[in-house]
């Protein structure tokens, strides 16, 4: 059985202006970015591990990334201030 897909939230802090431009342009391929370095995405946990890993290699000694699965029940305490829009458990949006 397949996993179902979840919201991911991914943060990093990286020092190096061209690794932290890399991750950003892979995680603005699959995720919506929501602040400067925090994007969101709806994918299995899978396919989130398998982004990290690829996003990984640009790490150097004092970067770090963070993911955070967010369960659709979850979803419903999520508070959002401020631009963006909050997040649901549906996999699209309407604009």
């Amino acid at each position: 059985m397949a996993s179902s897909k979840i919201l991911h939230v991914f943060a990093y802090d990286i020092s190096d202006n061209k690794a932290r431009g890399r991750v950003a342009r892979r995680l603005e391929d699959r995720a919506t970015r929501v602040q400067g370095s925090v994007f969101e995405a709806r994918m299995t946990p899978r396919a989130a591990e398998l982004l990290a890993e690829q996003l990984r290699i640009y790490l150097e000694a004092g970067d770090s990334l963070r993911i955070y699965p967010i369960v659709n029940r979850s979803l419903t305490r999520c508070i959002v201030h401020g631009r963006g829009l909050q997040p649901s458990a549906t996999d699209f949006w309407i604009v």
